[in-house]
C-alpha cells in the first residue's frame, strides 16, 4: 500500500498547482502543544512533518504528577530551548513561515481548560503577531487524532469524508468518540470509554506503587516483556463504558501478595486491551462497522496494540506519534491554511 505520506504529499502538490504556486516554494507551518507533561514543537512543509521536538516535564521521584503552576513554568522555560533545536536545521525565514497552529484546550467542549496550554498560546501568539501570519487554535485531542491519521498508514480521504470511531487513551483521558471532519479539525461526540479513572492514570499509579518514575508507561511496558505468568484479567464493562477502579484494586492486592512486578505489568496491559476491545465491539454494534483509530500515549504499548490489531479495520498512531506531540496541531493548521487560501 502506498504510504500515507506519499498520498498526502501528492494531494498537497495538486493543491499548490491549483493555486498557481511553484511546488518548489518552501512553505512552513509551525505547530505548538504544551500538554500537562510534554512541551512539543513541530514543523510542516507541504503537508509533511519534517521535524518535531519534544521534552518531558520533570516530575519529582515518587510523585504522581505536576501542579498546573509548575507545568506552566516548565513549559515557558522549555519553549525557547526547543525552538532553537527545531529551527537549527532549516532556513525558515519570516517570509517562509506561513501559519502557526496551537493547542488551546484539552477537548473541544465548553469549559475544557487547563492552564498549561497558556504557555503555548503565548509563544504561538507572539510569533503570529510579529510576523503577521495566521494563528489557528485547536484542541489537544484533535491534534492527537490528526497525528494518528497522518501516521497510521491508511489513506487520509477515508477519515475525511465519513464518520469514524476514534479512541483517545492517555494519562488524562480515555474516551471513545464518534468523529467527523469539521472546520476546526474534528467534531467529536463521546460515545464510550472509561467512566472513572483513565487508563493512563491506572498505569502511572501502578508504576509509582512499584517504585517506577512518573510517567511510568515505558518502564512498565519493558517490565511486562519479562512476564512468565498470566494473571486473570480484570474487565468491567457495561454497554460502551468500562471501569478502571477494579483494576487498580487488583494491582494493589497483587503487590501485597508478592506477585512479580513483570506479571503485574502484563496483567495491567492485557486488562486494558480487553476493555478497549470489548468497548470497540460494543460501539460497532451500536453505530455500525466504522473504521477505528486509536491515539494517545497509552496506545504506544506493545501488548495493547497487538491485541487490538486482531480486529478488522483498526488503525494506530505510529509509536512515535502515539504520545503527546505538536505534529497533529501543525497538520491541522496546514489543512486550514490550504483550505482558506
Amino acid at each position: 500500500m502506498e504510504s500515507l505520506v506519499h498520498i498526502y504529499a501528492a494531494k498537497t502538490s495538486a493543491q499548490l498547482l491549483r493555486n498557481n504556486l511553484p511546488t518548489t516554494m518552501k512553505e512552513y507551518i509551525l505547530g505548538v502543544d504544551t500538554s500537562n507533561y510534554t512541551t512539543s514543537l513541530a514543523l510542516i512543509c507541504h503537508g509533511k512533518v519534517i521535524k518535531n521536538v519534544r521534552r518531558l516535564l520533570p516530575v519529582e521521584s515518587g510523585k504522581k504528577g505536576l501542579r498546573q503552576s509548575d507545568a506552566v513554568f516548565l513549559h515557558t522555560k522549555s519553549l525557547p530551548e526547543l525552538s532553537r533545536e527545531l529551527f537549527c536545521d532549516f532556513d525558515v525565514t519570516a517570509s517562509k513561515l506561513c501559519a502557526v497552529g496551537v493547542s488551546v484546550s484539552p477537548r473541544d467542549a465548553d469549559g475544557s481548560y487547563m492552564p498549561c496550554f497558556l504557555s503555548g498560546i503565548s509563544y504561538a501568539s507572539a510569533i503570529s503577531d510579529s510576523l503577521k501570519i495566521p494563528l489557528y487554535r485547536f484542541s489537544h485531542q484533535c491534534g492527537h487524532i490528526r497525528s494518528a491519521i497522518y501516521s497510521c498508514g491508511k489513506p487520509y480521504d477515508v477519515f475525511e469524508h465519513s464518520p469514524f470511531i476514534s479512541f483517545h487513551v492517555s494519562g488524562g483521558t480515555t474516551e471513545a468518540l464518534i468523529t467527523n471532519k469539521s472546520q476546526n479539525g474534528y467534531s467529536c461526540e463521546i460515545a464510550g470509554g472509561s467512566n472513572d479513572a483513565s487508563c493512563g492514570q491506572i498505569i502511572d499509579r501502578a508504576g509509582v506503587m512499584m517504585g517506577l518514575d512518573f510517567p511510568c508507561g515505558k518502564e512498565l511496558d519493558a517490565l511486562s516483556l519479562g512476564s512468565t505468568k498470566k494473571l486473570t484479567k480484570c474487565v468491567s464493562i457495561k454497554d460502551t463504558y468500562f471501569s478502571m477502579s477494579g483494576l487498580e484494586n487488583k494491582v494493589q492486592k497483587f503487590i501485597s501478595d508478592g506477585e512479580e512486578f513483570s506479571d503485574i505489568a502484563r496483567f495491567i496491559f492485557e486488562s486494558i486491551a480487553s476493555s478497549l476491545e470489548k468497548c470497540t465491539m460494543a460501539l460497532r454494534e451500536k453505530h455500525g462497522n466504522l473504521p477505528v483509530i486509536y491515539a494517545g500515549g497509552v496506545m504506544g504499548n506493545s501488548i495493547i496494540r497487538q491485541k487490538l490489531s486482531e480486529m478488522n479495520d483498526v488503525y494506530f498512531a505510529s509509536s512515535e506519534l502515539s504520545s503527546d506531540n505538536a505534529c497533529g496541531t501543525a497538520l491541522l493548521a496546514y489543512d486550514t491554511f490550504i483550505r482558506e487560501r
